[in-house]
């Protein structure tokens, strides 16, 4: 099998710039974010020298009145801190939306600008993962562990501060659990870095062989393959799993690491009251108040120290998304004229997907502007990957296309987009009103254009038949089309568009007989006025085209009309014959 050239990933001081690059664009949310945040935590420390106070109140039998400013102050530390917490972690959870937001929106604008054969070698499902999984990570990292980091890391730094005011030697004290958690953290850190790194990619791979199996189903079952596929799927999962358990296990022994310095950081700090007031050097309610400090500290440090495990996660997949922003985009030329007409040549076109494999070999082909060309030929001879390679979707390894007198390679990806539009069997429909469906290919359209458009095509019958017309919702979710009708709004788009060059690879091929013939009309009227190819799935289009080019294996070994090449008894005569007598077809 060959090894798939997946997407790369960003380097760790890459994604710190990215994101002291986003907080930068929010300082002043962030800014005040942090203020509340702090002020709530430095509030809710209050809470144990007012309970210390208590207990030596309590402690030197004071009289019930005593106690009453020592718990009005708690009532009031209470409110206070919950009405700060509650502003700060809202303004916590805006940031990271806002920041998260960016990214999205940059990861997006980047992978739809991604080169299609980039995609391919890298494998549909490691770019899914990334939009699936690493997003849903690194979103419920913004808004679960992030606002939790926060005031975790703050407590606890604030918490030291307040145990040093107590008495210098708590602080001590407690500071003895400390290389214990460093060395954990760190310990843990090596170990789960390139851990989750791998487990995404294995996911990547365990999506990649799914969409493979389940998109193919029909080939898998077609030729007995199945028990072969549920053998690769199982081996992906299984890769998946395992290694999803050692991430288990290794956060099992990482918390197992953590008690033992919660244990001994108590322990250290309960003799240090000990001693301290055996020699009268502080109050019970000192003490207390530095026991609790310390108490209170087992929540945040676990939190803090917990959340590397979610950082490391949301590390990893962020890495993989800005693996993916930071793609340079494809280069634009430069004051490069506009092709002068729409004629397509390609010359002595050769290409491979794997090395010493050529799927074409020295192809050549001349399409006059508002010819319409039919490819022919078996399954493997090169047609959708020639029609790909006039569509600037592959770089051919050796040869030159070009569209109207310019090469693709100066024309440029953007001006190619507009010149030249594929239009394959696979059709996704958009979520959404049918208008806006539509509107993907020609924003400005107006429901007068949309309408001449479908009429063209022949599909404005059953588009005025639907329950809103074209406000109707359609999609996932939405009123469900045939396979024809979605055919049928690819070609719509296509005249939406109005590319000089138009190329359909086997768009028929997925519909019924009587779906074909519908099809074929709507395709024969889109293609009006401009260039046309068409991978041709059924002979009858490729007997209205004006001419047939035959590939085999890779090499154009016939080309003409339909009536020369069935006169000629070649390749195509033979074919023709085949189909003809199959469904009956006199010509």
């Amino acid at each position: 099998m060959t090894e798939r050239e997946l997407l790369p990933v960003a380097a760790g001081p890459r994604i710190r710039s990215v994101l002291l690059d986003l907080l930068r664009q929010a300082k002043g949310r962030a800014i005040g974010s942090f203020a509340f945040v702090v002020g709530a935590t430095a509030i809710g420390l209050l809470t144990a020298p007012l309970l210390g106070r208590v207990v030596d109140l309590v402690a030197t039998r004071q009289s019930a009145a005593a106690l009453g400013w020592p718990v009005a102050g708690l009532v009031l530390v209470a409110a206070t801190s919950a009405i700060t917490t509650a502003i700060g972690v809202s303004m916590l959870a805006r940031l990271g939306e806002t920041m998260l937001a960016d990214l999205r929106e940059r990861f997006i604008d980047r992978a739809l600008g991604l080169p299609l054969e980039q995609v391919e070698k890298a494998g549909s499902g490691d770019l899914t993962t990334r939009v699936t999984n690493d997003v849903s990570v690194v979103a419920d990292a913004v808004r679960q562990a992030l606002p939790a980091l926060a005031r975790s890391v703050l407590t606890i730094v604030l918490t030291l501060v307040a145990m040093a005011i107590l008495d210098w030697r708590f602080l001590v004290a407690a500071l003895l659990a400390v290389p214990i958690q460093l060395h954990t953290v760190r310990w843990y850190v090596r170990r789960a870095t390139p851990l989750y790194a791998a487990q995404r990619a294995a996911v990547g791979a365990q999506q990649q062989q799914l969409l493979d199996t389940i998109g193919g189903a029909k080939t898998v079952r077609a030729f007995r393959l199945a028990d072969a596929h549920v053998d690769r799927v199982r081996e992906r999962s299984n890769g998946a799993v395992e290694l999803a358990l050692r991430g288990v296990r290794l956060a099992t022994r990482f918390y197992g690491r953590l008690n033992l310095a919660e244990f001994v950081g108590l322990s250290a700090v309960l003799a240090a009251g000990f001693l301290l007031v055996g020699a009268n050097l502080a109050t019970v309610g000192v003490a207390t108040a530095a026991a609790l400090y310390f108490h209170s500290l087992f929540g945040p440090i676990n939190t803090a120290l917990a959340l590397v495990d979610d950082a490391q996660a949301a590390t990893a997949s962020l890495s993989r998304l800005i693996g993916v922003t930071d793609l340079p985009s494809p280069a634009e030329p430069t004051r490069v004229g506009p092709p002068v007409d729409a004629s397509v040549k390609a010359a002595g076109i050769g290409h491979s997907y794997v090395d010493d494999h050529p799927v074409l070999r020295e192809v050549d082909l001349e399409v006059a502007p508002g010819e319409r060309v039919a490819m022919v030929g078996a399954s493997g001879a090169g047609k959708t990957t020639l029609a790909k390679l006039i569509a600037g979707i592959h770089q051919a390894t050796s040869g030159t296309v070009s569209i109207g007198g310019v090469p693709l390679d100066q024309l440029g990806p953007a001006a190619t987009r507009r010149a030249v539009a594929l239009i394959s069997q696979e059709v996704h429909v958009f979520s959404g009103s049918l208008a806006d469906d539509l509107r993907l290919a020609a924003p400005e359209a107006g429901d007068e254009d949309l309408h001449a458009a479908l009429a063209k095509v022949g599909a404005a019958e059953w588009v005025e038949a639907l329950p809103d017309g074209l406000a109707t919702v359609v999609g996932e979710g939405g009123h469900r089309l045939t396979v024809t009708q979605a055919q049928q709004l690819a070609l719509v788009r296509l005249v939406l568009a109005d590319p000089p060059v138009a190329i359909l690879d086997e768009a028929t091929a997925e519909a019924g007989s009587a779906g074909a013939k519908t099809l074929e009309s709507a395709a024969a009227a889109a293609l009006e006025g401009r260039t046309g190819l068409i991978v041709a799935h059924r002979l009858t289009q490729a007997a209205a085209s004006d001419r047939i080019v035959v590939l085999d294996s890779g090499v154009v070994v016939e080309s003409g009309t339909h009536d020369e090449l069935v006169a000629a008894g070649g390749r195509y005569a033979t074919l023709w014959t085949a189909w003809s007598g199959l469904r009956g077809h006199r010509w």
